[in-house]
Parts: C-alpha cells; structure tokens; sequence
C-alpha cells in the first residue's frame, strides 16, 4: 500500500510565546501543517494511537516538562516520532532521550531548514508506522493487502485513491472475503482526514435495545444518580471517519437513526434535547447488492440513495484469477514468518486446487488455504493422495509435531531453549516428544 504523504501534522510545543509563534510560522512557510501549544497538558488531548505526524517541543517547561511529555506520549504509542528543541547547556539529556527513543534534537537558536528536515524525516517514519500496522491489521483479520496486476486491481487501486481524495462518502459492496474493511481503512487513510479517528459501527450486530446508546450516547445526568455522560460511537467519530459495516443487515429501526444522521450530520445524545454538529466522512459496507434490496423492500430507498452517491464494487477472486498466484505466493511468505518455518514446497495438489477451485470465500479463503499448504494440513494433498479427510484431532496432531520439530531444528535440539521458545514446562515438552516419537538428538549438530 502507498499512501501520500503531505498534510502530515506536526505539533509544537513551546511555553514561549514568541518562540512559539516564530516556530509555527517557520514551519507554515514550508508548508508544514503545524498546531502550536503552549503546555504538554493540551497537546496530549490531541494526540492518539492514530495520530498521523510529529511532535516538536521545548525540553524544559513548567507544569509538565518535555521529558515527562516524552514519556506520556511513549504511553500513548511509543512509535510517534518526538523532536526536542533545547538549549546547549540540556544538549546531554536530550543526547539520553534519544537512546530512550526520541526521533532527533535540535538546539536554540534552531536553523528552520534543519528542522523542517528533521520533521520532513520523522513524518516519513510515521507514514511507515502507521502503514505497517494498517497492512497488519488487514492480513490479522483475514483480508489481504490490494495485491496484484490484474486490469480489476490496478484500476480498483486508483479508483480508491480518487475516492479518498473527494472526501465523499462512499458505500463498498463485495462478497463476503473480498476486503470490504480493508477498503474503508485505505480510503480514510489515503484521505484528509488520515490521523483523526476511525470508527468502526457493526450494523448488524446492532440489537435495537441499545442501538440509540452505542450510536449516540448519553447525556450528564441521564439516569438518577449518574455522573457520567456517554460518547457515542457516531460522535467519537468526528472529524474522522465512520465505518457502517454490514449495513446491510442492520434493522428497520438502526436504519431510521442512521438516516438522520446522514441527512442532518448531527446527533442527539440520550437525555439531551440539544443536537450535537458531527463533521464526518460515511463508509458503508455491504455484502449484498444494495439497490435490489431496496427494490425489493428490504432496505429503505432513502438511505440507500443518501449511502449510494458513490459506489465501488469490489470484485470476487473468481473474475481477477490472474493475481492468485501473487496473492499465494504473499500468504505463504506471511505464514512461514507466523510459524517460523523456513522452508515451503507447493506440490501437485495444492496447484491443482489454485488452478480449479472457485474460491467462494474469496481472498480470505485463499490466505487461509496458504497457512493450510505451508503447515501441511489443507484438505487439497488429501484429496491428491486418495485418502479422506483428516480429522480435526489428526490435523492438529499434525500441526503440533511440526511446531515441535521446527522448534528443535531451530534450537538444534537444545531442550533449554526449546521449552524457553514455545513457553512449555520441561515435563511438558517431554511427554509431547514422547507421544510423537520426537528424538532431540537427532537435531543436535
């Protein structure tokens, strides 16, 4: 995945005003988008796991210094990128923070290029963060990366990057496996609103009952002797981006609140009379054609032509085979970095099964049949061999043995390490050695 990488934010933090207001002009001139703060206390509120930028601050301030903001932001995620800005005489603190983590440091009076370098490199290292943990994410949950060169994915890639440019909202529909989150993660992250929060709504695990609180919340004192107010999902979605997913499985009832708030772009909190303004960007997922739903009258018409302004249709691995290998070829190299195994031979059988099967589960069934090949227990060299499938409990037995000899060639059969890396008791791993006819000596030397 490639993301752009302008508009990154960058904040400032200074208790000297004059500093402060020189610093952020400097970095606007060079067009960096900056938000300036004069205490660490307000920039925190900021910052979160998602936030996509730099922070650049003074390393003495009162109330909380910048090494304490260092390591408050640290507690947040430790990988946003911290610049200091110090004096000559805190250059040997500044030279221990960066051994704890911090990006870079600059000393007073800073040369504004050599900063705007500095941050023009950190925001660079974000991107990559932010990236990684986004591709791991979709692979962790069963999709895949937008692999492969087929016509279908090369013109879905710059569809998607057109779309997250307009900031419109935009309803995906594809099979089930098809990458339908995957899809609304690229285009908030490819869009202005990259680095504000993303929220996530399971619209038809939404029961009525609660619907109104989990999508808008509660007021301050709601309920007889309640302090706490609520934050509903749609409003902890503002300024960022909503996901609708599986829209078209939410309820008649889920479907009428949703509609107003698409239409008025505001919310009401339970126990409040006072609408709340939400600034956001819809992504509506469904797995089913959405206009022959609504045809059909198991949809309301009015929110489908408010959802469907945009529409992107992502197409099953059926009508784009040509990128099945590539797509594979990326699974068992992700499995075999899961499993630690080093080495995977495709057989006869399991090409045979790429080549015929019509992957109904799409993506999401091609990745887990590549764990299944590199682990040797998919149900293809099964039928290759004339043999019927293994049981569940043969299947595992047979995964479980080949942990363990992998473990062993790996610690060339010292039982120490070998306990120590699959986080077994000797005893153990012993009565597994045992059960499976597993020698460690034969993996010494």
């Amino acid at each position: 995945m490639i993301f752009p990488h302008d508009n990154q934010l960058a904040i400032l933090v200074d208790d000297d005003q004059q500093l402060r207001e020189a610093g952020a002009q400097s970095l606007g001139l060079a067009g960096i988008d900056v938000r300036a703060f004069p205490d660490a206390q307000g920039a925190l509120r900021t910052i979160n796991r998602e936030f996509d930028g730099v922070v650049v601050t003074d390393l003495r301030m009162p109330k909380m210094d910048g090494l304490e903001f260092f390591d408050r932001i640290k507690e947040i995620d430790a990988g946003i990128p911290v610049i200091f800005i110090t004096g000559h005489a805190d250059v040997p603190i500044a030279v221990r923070a960066l051994h704890d983590g911090a990006f870079d440091f600059q000393t007073k009076p800073f040369v504004a290029e050599e900063l705007v370098a500095a941050i023009r490199n950190a925001q660079e290292k974000r991107r990559l963060v932010l990236d990684n943990r986004a591709l791991r994410a979709a692979i962790g949950g069963g999709d895949s990366p937008l692999i492969g060169d087929s016509p279908r994915m090369v013109e879905l890639r710059e569809t998607i990057a057109q779309f997250a440019r307009a900031d419109i909202d935009v309803l995906v529909e594809g099979e089930t496996g098809t990458g339908k989150e995957l899809i609304a993660h690229m285009l908030h992250r490819q869009s202005r609103r990259r680095g504000r929060p993303f929220v996530a709504v399971n619209c038809a695990a939404i029961l009525d009952h609660v619907a109104e609180l989990e999508l808008f919340g509660r007021a301050f004192g709601t309920l007889p002797n309640d302090r706490k107010e609520v934050i509903g999902r749609i409003e902890a979605s503002s300024s960022g981006t909503l996901f609708l997913d599986e829209i078209d499985g939410s309820s008649p009832a889920v479907q009428a609140s949703l509609l107003r708030v698409i239409e008025e772009r505001e919310i009401t909190r339970a126990g409040s009379s006072e609408p709340r303004a939400v600034d956001l960007r819809i992504i509506a997922s469904s797995k089913r054609d959405l206009a022959r739903l609504s045809e059909a009258g198991e949809f309301r018409k009015d929110l489908y032509y408010r959802l469907s302004m945009v529409r992107l249709r992502l197409p099953p691995l059926r009508e784009h085979r040509a990128d099945i290998p590539q797509l594979f070829s990326y699974f068992v190299e992700t499995a075999k970095e899961k499993m630690g195994t080093e080495h995977y031979a495709m057989n006869d059988a399991v090409r045979r099964h790429l080549l015929n099967h019509s992957w109904p589960g799409n993506v999401r069934e091609l990745r887990n049949f590549a764990f299944e090949a590199v682990l040797g227990i998919s149900q293809a060299a099964d039928a290759d061999s004339g043999e019927a499938p293994r049981s569940l409990v043969k299947r595992m037995e047979q995964f479980e043995r080949s942990i363990l000899r992998d473990a062993l060639r790996l610690t060339r059969g010292d039982i120490p390490r070998t306990m120590e890396l699959l986080e077994l008791p000797r005893k153990t791993l012993y009565d597994k050695l045992g059960r499976y006819q597993i020698n460690p000596k034969y993996f010494r030397g």
